[in-house]
């Protein structure tokens, strides 16, 4: 049976991409191990980054140190449901897209969940055909927004169209790959952001990256922020996180 999935999933495997999107990484909490399977092997093959949980706990934690562009997620997670975790992820301030998974009576429970800030839902089962246009529409529309706003932070702020950085209307001089480590904090203010995200992104300019660079990055960005009410602080042993000045 997982067998004949997969191939299903294979064969629509290619209409799941919109080469628009770069980079997206994608959660998937599912206890069903078929479903998840088959959900994982299609991505996957159409080109996204995706990791998967079992359980409400484990996605809860997952999106509480991880950073992610779209979470699948099943409203009938055990140990903590679905609309708990969505509920979380509302009050900690994310807006990453949500596409949840319910059971085709649960109308309730959709109710419920686009109250509480889903962006959209599928009543299982459900056609591959149009798992993949959701997927595609909320890929496309967390990316449409990142790429026309600008971020603020204090009185940071940076344009991901003109990618210019300033502090207080003044511009900061800095290279290419400091300005994306920049996009990296502003996108998540006041959330840790591991060093194995920043070697992701960074890598994306070419060439290999090693943990000791990146501490480099941060320095000599850290040093560009210091007229203004930011500082990127450490989080010994995970990554950083980029906070507002405390006052003394």
């Amino acid at each position: 049976m997982l067998h004949s999935l997969k191939g299903e999933f294979q064969r629509a495997g290619s209409a799941l991409r919109d080469p628009e999107e770069d980079d997206v990484r994608i959660l998937i909490a599912e206890d069903d191990a078929i479903l998840a399977d088959g959900l994982t092997y299609s991505l996957r093959d159409a080109g996204y980054s995706v990791d998967r949980v079992r359980t409400g706990i484990e996605a809860d934690a997952a999106l509480s140190t991880g950073e992610f562009d779209l979470l699948i997620l099943d409203l009938g997670l055990p140990k903590m449901g679905g609309l708990e975790v969505l509920k979380r992820l509302r009050s900690r301030g994310s807006a990453v897209p949500v596409l949840f998974l319910t059971a085709a009576d649960g109308v309730n429970d959709r109710v419920r969940g686009l109250d509480m800030g889903a962006d959209d839902y599928l009543a299982k089962p459900f056609a591959l055909a149009e798992l993949a246009a959701r997927v595609r529409a909320l890929a496309r529309r967390g990316h449409s927004a990142a790429a026309g706003a600008t971020l603020r932070h204090g009185d940071l702020s940076y344009d991901q169209v003109g990618k210019v950085a300033a502090i207080g209307g003044q511009i900061l001089e800095l290279s290419a790959r400091e300005l994306a480590l920049l996009e990296i904090f502003l996108q998540r203010p006041g959330r840790m952001v591991s060093k194995e995200r920043i070697v992701d992104v960074l890598c994306q300019w070419g060439d290999e990256l090693s943990t000791n660079a990146v501490e480099v990055y941060i320095h000599r960005l850290r040093r560009k922020l210091e007229s203004g009410d930011v500082e990127i602080t450490t989080v010994r042993g995970l990554g950083y996180c980029l906070q507002k000045v405390r006052a003394a």
